[in-house]
């Protein structure tokens, strides 16, 4: 019998998951698929209710539901109750259980390219959701200020006081037009540049060496990733974020490790 998984959310046509999962099966020789649900907004429950009666026990949460499926839950995880969001739900013996990969899908492209985090300092774009789950891992990573800047400023200033209460020294603002030195990372956490709009803030001034971090993964070369290598910065593209998260949870659903370099090969092969 094929076992089936999925990911929801509203839009969910664009999602990468199913090409990423469905690759590791084959490679794992498993018997499951993997597939894209839409959930429209503000039906999270009866969603729920549906992927259960057909049998899916695992499946991947977007936007617009991470917050709103955690009312849903029997328990999360720490990382789920430090970030407020869930993005992957085990639905086995009648308990659904959530998790948040997002956090260490963050840090993984960091980690594995040595980036020395402990003292880091930070400036993130963006304060929602996956700026909180940034936030969140390099608070945990002994960063030593995260400067948060965003449009509603007042959510700037609300995750900046999420990461005081983590111990770590915080502040904000309002968005910048240009990003100045002083900063070891800068990361993009809003929207901004996504199918090929510009960046959210010009990054033409930033030092040579510093780590410009776009979570965006469409276009693969944002202009926010492009004007930093220009001023000589060490980018990370936000592909590989989506890679890390998608292979943790696919260790979390399987236990088992994940098949990354199959995964790489067919989110890269989309892209293509």
């Amino acid at each position: 019998m094929v076992r089936t998984f999925a990911v929801i959310g509203d839009p969910i046509d664009h999602s990468l998951s199913p090409a990423m999962h469905n690759a590791a099966f084959l490679e794992a020789r498993m018997d499951c698929t993997y597939i894209a649900y839409r959930v429209p907004r503000g039906e999270v429950p009866e969603g729920l209710d549906s992927l259960r009666a057909a049998g899916i026990e695992g499946f991947n949460v977007t936007i617009p539901h991470k917050v709103a499926v955690m009312e849903h839950l029997d328990s999360v995880s720490e990382e789920c109750s430090l970030i407020g969001a869930a993005n992957l739900v085990h639905d086995r013996g009648g308990r659904r259980r959530g998790f948040n990969t997002d956090m260490e899908g963050f840090l993984g492209p960091l980690l594995s390219r040595n980036v020395p985090l402990p003292g880091c300092r930070v400036l993130l774009l963006g304060a929602g959701g996956a700026a909180r789950a940034g936030a969140s891992g390099l608070a945990a990573r002994g960063a030593s200020h995260i400067h948060i800047c965003n449009r509603n400023v007042e959510k700037a200033r609300s995750l900046a006081e999420h990461c005081s209460r983590m111990g770590v020294s915080s502040s904000s603002g309002p968005l910048p037009s240009y990003v100045e030195a002083g900063f070891d990372l800068v990361v993009n956490a809003t929207s901004v540049g996504m199918n090929g709009g510009p960046s959210p803030a010009d990054m033409g001034r930033v030092s040579p060496g510093v780590v410009a971090y776009d979570m965006v993964y469409r276009p693969v070369r944002t202009s926010f990733l492009e004007q930093a290598e220009d001023a000589g910065a060490v980018i990370i593209p936000g592909w590989e974020m989506l890679l890390h998260q998608a292979a943790l949870s696919f260790s979390i659903l399987h236990d088992r490790e994940a098949p990354v370099q199959t995964m790489k090969r067919a989110l890269v092969g989309v892209f293509e």
